[in-house]
């Protein structure tokens, strides 16, 4: 059973969408081993506590970024997690959180990087005129939206379309990416060759189990 350690600071949308996901066999072998908030009151940690999934509360303000990343690294290794999944979490990891999870680290972004990292990229695409925009599911390094990008998803720009609504059907798009993502990078079927993240045939079954 692999285990996801998810990490979110507001509804947690994304969360949802990959419990949705294990409920309904899109994840197989996948539990939640742990939900951790930065913010108190965050409405993905007490969606969370509704469907009975562990959860912690690390309030980031006011904290030295290096100790409030200490001890959410402290509790997902107490939670012994395979994959940390950002879910809406509203800060930049310190390089010491990231060397602790090297490639285990998942987050998604709401525009096809490497155009409009950080705040806002629906409203960025929408702005420059983009006829094209989409979301990226990428491994998290030390610097902002930056790390290997695992997939992307494209969604068009139509006209009447406006950047809540464009937002609305790029999150729809980042429900069903960050799922596959997740599934394919806990396969282990991949291979990272500088930026490009690479996918490997899947392993063939050992014939000389079938029949046992």
């Amino acid at each position: 059973m692999k285990r996801l350690g998810i990490l979110l600071s507001g509804r947690g949308s994304n969360f949802l969408a990959i419990a949705r996901s294990i409920r309904e066999g899109r994840l197989p072998e996948t539990e939640i081993a742990i939900v951790v908030a930065n913010v108190a009151g965050a409405p993905g940690l007490e969606a969370a506590i509704e469907l009975g999934i562990p959860t912690a509360l690390f309030v980031s303000q006011g904290r030295r970024r290096s100790d409030h990343d200490a001890d959410v690294a402290a509790c997902l290794k107490e939670h012994r997690v395979d994959l940390v999944c950002l879910a809406g979490y509203m800060r930049l990891l310190s390089p010491g959180f990231v060397a602790a999870f090297r490639n285990r680290i998942l987050n998604i972004h709401p525009s096809l990087l490497p155009a409009f990292p950080g705040l806002d990229a629906q409203q960025q695409a929408f702005d420059y005129g983009c006829r094209i925009a989409g979301c990226t599911v990428h491994f998290v390094d030390e610097h902002l939206d930056h790390g290997v990008i695992v997939l992307q998803r494209s969604v068009p720009v139509i006209d009447g379309d406006d950047a809540h609504s464009l937002g609305e059907r790029i999150l729809a798009e980042e429900h069903i990416a960050y799922s596959e993502a997740i599934a394919h990078v806990l396969s282990g079927e991949y291979a990272i060759e500088g930026r490009s993240y690479i996918r490997l045939p899947a392993r063939p079954v050992n014939e000389s189990n079938c029949n046992k």
